[in-house]
């Protein structure tokens, strides 16, 4: 008996062990006393943003197809294994835009995110081929039925579809050759804005009747031969298709380019402020979301609002590299993974925006996957000073939801499991906006 007493208490200090080494408590202090939160609005007060301006713009676009040869993990939702087939092909594709001085290019793929580890090649072999690109601009679809492959680590590897170097390499090459394509097409464009409300296909899913962004935002391309080209933003995540389907498939927003690209030349969807917000499909099948998506096209089309931008070629860009606190992946409401052991699972997550003025529009890329909710402010703040506001998220980096405070300890996933540092981030994002838009110039 006493043996059995010995071994039980062996077991039971071996668990508190495990318990002291991997857990600990959630850090509920006041944010606006961390070193880290005064560090980053310090930087951005004195940061500068590099700025260019002439009497013209020129653009180009391309699309490549990436699909893999051989069918790779879909990733999305719980871990589905090998797409069975293709619904759609998988593509890259290039928006570049230059003013003769200063050239930005937005860089967008059919994936959930941009994985940092992607980025960074992708930014490697841009350099070293030469590719004469003064600002690159990640973006994603956020599909939930695309390729996986490109995720290092333990938790890329147990959900993620892992890390395939040929994958990687592939995906690198086909940003390479879209860019290049992209600016050997360049010619001289007029640009114009658009902003239409879609309030009856997007809802909140934390909050019944909650605050939504309802907004397609686009800024359009038109060059003097007649092409036309669209970047275009929504919120509504890219969750439409069933979580069991097994085709390869970019969701609704691939359908949604595809009926644009009708119309139209090329059509790029970056994803927006996607944090709280769902698509409202009639169902969940490739037919039901075609559906879902051209009734989105058709409310776009049927928009006439578009305004010209006048007045000089202006471009303005800047980055704001964000300080955060320890990771702090819940398990409870008040218990937490130790900063190592998110690290170990998840590597090294740098959090940054990357500002991008284009005339009178403001553009800003985000590491986080904002809510929507925060945006009317936002948007009435940059309207004050003579702005347009177009939010992206996926920008080369991911640290998990930034969703309001009030919201971070009901019982959402989204907010207790993939809200990596907070609690007090919806705060401290929504004051880092604030203060990119009181920055900004008209």
């Amino acid at each position: 008996m006493l043996r059995m007493l010995r071994v039980f208490a062996w077991v039971v200090a071996g668990i508190l062990l495990l318990g002291v080494a991997t857990l600990t408590t959630v850090d509920r202090s006041p944010l606006k006393e961390q070193d880290f939160y005064k560090s980053t609005f310090s930087q951005l007060a004195s940061s500068t943003w590099s700025s260019s301006s002439s009497s013209h713009w020129l653009g180009g676009w391309a699309t490549i197809n990436v699909t893999p040869t051989q069918p790779a993990e879909l990733v999305g939702y719980s871990p589905r294994g090998p797409y069975a087939f293709v619904q759609d092909s998988s593509h890259v594709k290039a928006l570049t835009l230059s003013n003769g001085k200063t050239s930005i290019a937005w860089l967008n793929y059919e994936l959930l995110i941009v994985h940092p580890q992607l980025a960074n090649q992708v930014r490697t072999a841009v350099q070293e081929a030469g590719i004469p690109v003064d600002q690159l601009i990640f973006t994603a679809t956020h599909t939930h039925s695309g390729m996986g492959g490109y995720m290092p680590g333990l938790v890329g590897s147990l959900a993620f579809g892992g890390y395939d170097e040929e994958i990687v390499a592939h995906l690198v090459a086909g940003s390479l050759r879209a860019l290049q394509t992209a600016l050997a097409s360049q010619d001289m464009v007029t640009l114009s804005y658009k902003k239409t409300s879609v309030p009856d296909l997007v809802s909140n899913r934390f909050v019944k009747g909650g605050a939504t962004d309802p907004f397609v935002r686009q800024l359009l391309f038109q060059r003097k031969d007649g092409l036309k080209a669209s970047l275009l933003t929504y919120s509504a995540h890219a969750t439409a298709l069933n979580s069991k389907f097994m085709g390869l498939s970019g969701d609704y927003p691939a359908f949604l380019t595809q009926h644009l690209e009708e119309e139209i030349d090329f059509a790029l969807f970056a994803a927006g402020t996607v944090g709280s917000h769902r698509p409202l499909p009639q169902g969940n099948t490739p037919k039901e979301v075609n559906d879902y998506a051209q009734a989105i096209n058709e409310r776009i089309s049927a928009d006439t609002s578009a305004v010209y931008l006048q007045g000089e070629a202006l471009l303005r860009r800047s980055k704001v590299d964000i300080q955060l606190g320890e990771p702090q992946l819940r398990i409870s409401t008040n218990l937490r993974l130790r900063p190592w052991l998110f690290r170990s699972l998840l590597g090294e997550v740098p959090a940054y925006l990357d500002i991008t003025q284009v005339g009178n529009i403001l553009f800003i890329s985000s590491s986080g996957e904002l809510s929507g909710v925060f945006y009317e402010a936002w948007d009435a703040l940059a309207n004050e000073k003579g702005l347009e506001l177009v939010i992206t998220v996926f920008n080369g980096s991911y640290i998990g939801y930034i969703t309001p405070d009030e919201l971070y300890d009901a019982h959402y996933h989204e907010v207790r499991e993939m809200n990596w540092f907070g609690p007090g981030n919806g705060h401290y994002f929504d004051q880092l906006i604030q203060a990119v838009i009181h920055k900004a110039e008209k």
